[in-house]
């Protein structure tokens, strides 16, 4: 078949000032609050942002005041190397979860795809905020789209999701590992290294650096990471009263909707290498989901894709900003692991790195 960008492409399966005025309050305030409550965050703009958010989250609809504890993960220290080779996406949660379990914090907050699939035994998620545009996006100083680069043209991202489904797009192109935070990536793009790199959108919409975005992917051509776009806050399981707060912040859809696309991940391994999309959206009642896979080691290999769908009893519509049943993270999930035993049936165990038993 071919995709709208006129790319062969082989599928196997069913179809700026605001953010820098927030960053400067938050490093102002890494210190104890008068609750003596602390929200655990990497040290990035972008992280700082996202904890400072949920601050005054907290303090809008919770009334309580809470301080910022900044510190550097793995994951941000290590930017010579892939994730996939050096520990994958827990490098970027651990430190935060040693302060909870110290009691030198009490929240973390955690971009969602970026959180591993499988929490420690002790750590639990205890609410999901609404989701901002899940969609990757490409930005370049010279190239107005995918189909624009040149032949052969070098595009950074350190993603193997993004890898395979570029590479389903457009094969010619070359692909580099991309490494570091955001403001980073874009200073290495702005100084030549790159002719364009993909990012995930949400977060250079929450910087206020919508205007980097040259074109943002269709969510069929391009289908995002588990959770990608959501942002999730972590707790200890035996923070039962807090759990119990923040449970009123969760918005229902996106709650569900991370819930499945992770639980495909989690069924298939939950593996950093392992190059898997996972997307769902509502239609009414209806929760869909897309995921595909590729192969980490082959990415020139047709991808594996498939659509499943399950109807979710979604009490107060898809607005809805609740403590969600059992029942329906149940279904959710359950969403989410019917796709990916589509996937296997597709022939997915021959795509990973350590293939299922």
């Amino acid at each position: 078949m071919r995709n709208p960008l006129g790319q062969r492409c082989q599928i196997l399966g069913t179809s700026d000032n605001r953010a820098k005025m927030i960053e400067n309050r938050a490093e102002a305030s890494l210190n104890l609050s008068p609750t003596g409550l602390r929200i655990a965050t990497r040290e990035s703009r972008l992280a700082l942002w996202q904890a400072e958010h949920v601050r005054e989250l907290l303090f809008r609809h919770l009334g309580l005041e809470v301080g910022l504890l900044g510190m550097t993960t793995r994951g941000d220290q290590i930017l010579d190397r892939a994730l996939s080779k050096v520990g994958g996406k827990g490098l970027f949660v651990k430190e935060l979860e040693v302060a909870l379990e110290e009691g030198r914090a009490h929240l973390a907050v955690h971009s969602l795809k970026d959180v591993p699939m499988e929490l420690p035994e002790g750590f639990v998620l205890a609410t999901v905020l609404e989701r901002e545009d899940p969609r990757d996006a490409l930005v370049s100083n010279r190239f107005t789209s995918v189909a624009d680069l040149p032949w052969g043209a070098l595009v950074g991202t350190s993603s193997l999701r993004r890898v395979v489904q570029l590479m389903c797009l457009r094969p010619d192109l070359r692909i580099e590992p991309l490494r570091g935070n955001l403001d980073t990536r874009l200073r290495k793009l702005d100084e030549g290294g790159f002719d364009a790199i993909v990012l995930a959108a949400a977060g250079l919409k929450r910087l206020g650096l919508a205007a980097r975005i040259r074109t943002t992917f269709d969510e069929q051509q391009m289908i995002p990471a588990a959770g990608q776009g959501a942002l999730g806050i972590e707790v200890r399981s035996d923070a039962e009263s807090l759990r119990s707060q923040l449970a009123a912040l969760t918005h229902a859809p996106t709650w569900l909707a991370v819930h499945a696309e992770r639980a495909v991940s989690r069924a298939l391994g939950g593996s950093c290498s392992m190059p898997l999309a996972a997307h769902a959206v509502w239609h009414g009642q209806a929760l869909v989901i897309d995921a595909a896979l590729g192969d980490a080691e082959q990415p020139s290999r047709p991808l594996l894709r498939v659509r499943a769908q399950a109807v979710i009893d979604l009490s107060g519509g898809t607005e809805a900003i609740s403590t969600v049943t059992d029942s329906a993270t149940d279904a959710a999930t359950a969403l989410g692991e019917l796709a990916a035993a589509q996937l296997r049936g597709l022939g997915a165990d021959g795509y990973l790195v350590a293939p299922l038993a």
